[in-house]
């Protein structure tokens, strides 16, 4: 088998192409949830806490040099050791957004392929045929 042959047979497989339509639409959900944390929940969270910019929350690790802003991209521009949490809390949240998301959407697919309990045996002839015999000696 040539390696071409190989190579379709693997990528043409039922699950490689599942796990590709899955990693590209993750991918877009993804985006769309970073900008519902980015855009939406973040600035309601900043308006309670307090007008808080929760992207721009980093501690100085290192000397600023002269003239150089107070800002997280000017201060990693300039080579400064900043610890960054507000970026942290940002992405944990979106996380845990994302996976919260996902648990539902899983626990709904498992919802509908959920399935009908199993019919019942057929009950053996001879059982019947007991049982006939036990109803007309009842009588």
């Amino acid at each position: 088998m040539s390696f071409m042959s190989e190579f379709k047979q693997f990528a043409l497989k039922g699950n490689v192409v599942d796990l590709a339509v899955g990693v590209i639409i993750g991918a877009a959900f993804g985006k769309i949830v970073d900008s519902l944390v980015k855009d939406i929940i973040m600035p309601v969270v900043g308006l309670i806490v307090g007008d808080i910019d929760f992207s721009n929350l980093f501690i100085v690790l290192g000397t600023v040099p002269e003239g150089t802003a107070r800002t997280l991209d000017a201060l990693r521009t300039a080579g400064v050791p900043v610890l960054a949490y507000g970026s942290f809390i940002t992405i944990a949240i979106n996380f845990i957004i994302l996976a919260f998301i996902i648990f539902l959407m899983i626990k709904q697919i498992n919802r509908l392929k959920h399935e009908a309990p199993p019919t019942p045996a057929a009950t053996p002839e001879d059982i019947v045929l007991l049982r006939e015999i036990r109803d007309s000696l009842k009588k």
